[in-house]
């Protein structure tokens, strides 16, 4: 029970990642809000996890609204009071090197994955100034050694990385006790990776497959458990002098 107590806000928190840390941080004593633009399994996820004991409320929300993200904090401001922890996990992948990535879609990615933790980070702060907290922005392993064959995910992931050490510094100049993170998954066996790798073709997603484990030392994907610890971590007393500064779980594939 590290977490005793503490609300959290978890976007994306549906399926994949999103989905593990929901279940872990409720299984920690939090009190968990978590997000997603899938309403169905949203409800579904939060049933399960209250039928069987837990304690966690789902809202639906697409995280490139700001009028959404109004609502959910509005609705944690009523019933909480506060937010300790944010988790900016919501996040989407077209594969594409930058001759097959369009526009249209590049914007996507900077939109979903970008501008929502600039808007979770800017709209959360008045809710976390008193108490201070932890901000947690999930990134990529794609920001710290990029990936040629998607662009705008790398790109767009890069931009998270960044922003969150300037939030980092803003909260520390302003005296906040709020710490600001990225966290850095290399391959994991969720949804979105199973997703992007179906749409590929036979021939491509067997090199992209065989590419992937010559240069993962473990030769494996992680389990989205395997990286829930380090969410509990982040969002614990326990870091409370770390921010500004990126954690990497990759099973050792940027040490090439």
């Amino acid at each position: 029970m590290r977490l005793n107590n503490k609300v959290v806000l978890v976007t994306g928190g549906a399926s994949g990642m999103g989905q593990a840390f929901v279940r872990r941080l409720d299984q920690e004593g939090a009190v968990v809000y978590f997000t997603d633009i899938n309403e169905v399994a949203g409800k579904a996820l939060e049933s399960e996890i209250n039928n069987d004991g837990g304690h966690v409320f789902f809202l639906p929300q697409d995280v490139s609204n700001e009028s959404d993200w109004h609502m959910v904090l509005d609705t944690i401001r009523s019933h909480e009071k506060r937010l300790d922890v944010l988790i900016n996990n919501a996040g989407m992948i077209i594969p594409g090197n930058i001759e097959e990535c369009s526009l249209e879609q590049f914007q996507l990615h900077l939109d979903v994955n970008l501008k929502s933790a600039f808007l979770g980070c800017k709209l959360s702060l008045p809710l976390m100034q008193q108490h201070g907290g932890s901000i947690i922005n999930m990134s990529s392993i794609t920001a710290i050694v990029g990936e040629q064959d998607a662009i705008g995910y790398s790109a767009s992931k890069a931009g998270v990385r960044f922003l969150s050490k300037s939030v980092a510094l803003h909260c520390a100049e302003k005296g906040y006790a709020i710490r600001v993170n990225s966290l850095h998954p290399g391959y994991i066996s969720t949804p979105l990776v199973t997703g992007v790798m179906s749409k590929l073709d036979a021939d491509r997603q067997a090199a992209v497959h065989q590419r992937l484990m010559q240069e993962l030392p473990v030769k494996r994907f992680a389990d989205p458990d395997e990286v829930s610890g380090t969410v509990v971590f982040l969002s614990s007393d326990d870091s409370k002098y770390i921010t500004g500064t990126e954690i990497i779980i990759d099973g050792g594939f940027s040490c090439h």
